[in-house]
């Protein structure tokens, strides 16, 4: 008997607005490393290759994010010694059914009508075995034509997930997020799950589901697709046709109309699961002391109860504090009570308004070479830590209003200046003159980690001219 074939579906999209200061624009929440020791992007990479064996053939993930997220999905997964079968970028957010349309595009492209195993990136689960064990039998349903949903049994009224109405192992209703009343009526009533966002078809069952519910969003995405240009792991579906998309939900698009009409089926999830879609979902699954307090980083708590506190670059102290949460970061600080820990993105959306650089990135801003640290502004200079991966070069570049001072606190420097290229070791220095062309790189086999200082009448990022890019950012 031939395995199934398993295509998983990772979608990485999303900005988890209120998971800030934390979770930003540039480095949002999948990314972040909220519950054990690797990122919850890294857990359900890892979770979906447990899947492997039982008659099951799984394939590489598929991932769908964001265009200006593509090199920390890359680094995340080598971090996690997995290769993706492909990256799928999204020019620009058009909600999860496009993405899932892409998705399906490529798989029965490439392997001939898998089954799709789509999650989210930004969940917990701490029952791998039961898990795994509910997504198999998803599988096999799957592989016979139904289309199923995975259901989680509440343990809570909770009011931030929406619910599936089931009627046996079919799915009878999909029922928007409820108030406190009716959440506690559910939990009551029994018959009611959390909808986990995870869902197992073929890939022609969702092609001919769209097609049947809203062929005008198939229609757009495969002209994206036929559009669509390929570097390496890389796959960018036409900008101009995949902007004409028509925005939906995976749940909007298809699976509310499902019920009725086409074979749709919940498999119950009982394996510690958790949306970590705000604050308050982070100290449940936090590690707690006898008081229900959660402390991540250098933090002193005292005569609190029920209260996470987050620190991340210096000794967070709280006294007296019941149902808070206390979020540290080097730029910003979040201080709310947990029930309006849902509220968060309401500052964030001020942030947005006021054209705030909080919204968007922390001190620390990752790119593909590595990093930089903004350690001190002020209004003609600025100073960063750089740090540049083993082989790894910044673009050739020029700035129109700035000059720059180099130097090398560990590895090795190569400095290209105009014509020149020098060569620095530790406690060495350059200076790079307004207007000169020039590029740093890492020859070397340990970080290169420099201390910038620059100084101009014009500082931001965006005065970059670049000649030369390893990256395609020329």
């Amino acid at each position: 008997m031939n395995p199934v074939q398993v295509q998983p579906v990772i979608m990485a999209g999303g900005s988890g607005t209120r998971l800030w200061p934390l979770s930003r624009a540039g480095f949002p929440k999948q990314f972040l490393v909220l519950s054990g020791n690797t990122s919850l992007f890294q857990q359900a990479a890892a979770r979906l290759q447990g899947l492997a064996g039982e008659g099951l053939a799984v394939a590489a993930p598929l991932v769908v994010c964001n265009e200006e997220h593509r090199f920390l999905v890359l680094d995340q997964l080598r971090e996690s010694r997995s290769d993706p079968a492909a990256v799928l970028l999204e020019p620009v957010g058009r909600n999860t059914a496009p993405a899932v349309t892409l998705a399906a595009l490529q798989a029965v492209e490439a392997r001939a009508d898998p089954v799709l195993v789509v999650t989210p990136a930004d969940q917990t689960v701490t029952e791998a075995t039961a898990f795994n064990a509910a997504l198999a039998r998803a599988v096999r349903a799957a592989n016979e034509g139904a289309i199923v949903i995975l259901g989680v049994t509440p343990d809570r009224p909770e009011t931030g997930y929406g619910y599936i109405r089931a009627d046996g192992p079919r799915v009878a209703q999909f029922v928007e997020k409820p108030d406190l009343a009716t959440a506690e009526q559910y939990l009551a009533r029994g018959g009611y799950f959390w909808n986990a966002g995870m869902f197992v078809l073929k890939a022609s069952a969702w092609l001919e589901a769209l097609q049947r519910f809203r062929p005008d969003m198939l229609a757009a995405c495969r002209a994206a697709w036929a559009a669509r240009k390929t570097d390496a792991l890389f796959v960018r579906p036409g900008a101009a046709e995949f902007a004409a998309v028509p925005g939906d939900s995976v749940d909007y698009a298809v699976m509310e109309k499902c019920p009725g009409v086409l074979d749709i089926r919940m498999e119950p999830l009982a394996a510690g699961w958790n949306d970590l879609g705000a604050w308050e979902a982070v100290w449940q699954v936090a590690e707690k002391d006898a008081q229900g307090n959660a402390a991540v980083g250098d933090a002193i708590v005292s005569d609190s109860h029920n209260t996470l506190v987050h620190a991340t670059s210096r000794l967070v102290s709280v006294v007296g504090l019941d149902d808070v949460v206390v979020v540290e970061t080097p730029d910003a600080v979040l201080v709310a009570s947990r029930e309006k820990s849902q509220d968060v993105k309401t500052i964030v959306a001020q942030l947005g308004r006021e054209q705030r650089g909080e919204q968007v990135l922390h001190r620390k801003v990752h790119r593909p070479w590595g990093w930089y640290d903004g350690i001190d502004q002020g209004p003609r200079h600025q100073v960063k830590r750089i740090l540049v991966k083993p082989g790894a070069s910044l673009s050739l570049q020029m700035h129109h209003h700035r000059a720059e001072h180099w130097i090398v606190v560990t590895g090795t420097a190569e400095v290209t200046v105009g014509d020149k290229v020098l060569l620095l070791a530790e406690n060495q220095s350059t200076y790079i003159p307004l207007g000169a062309t020039h590029r740093l790189r890492n020859p070397g086999k340990v970080p290169l980690e420099i201390i910038e200082v620059q100084s101009g009448s014009y500082l931001g990022e965006d005065d970059i001219v670049r000649f030369e890019d390893t990256y395609g950012r020329s």
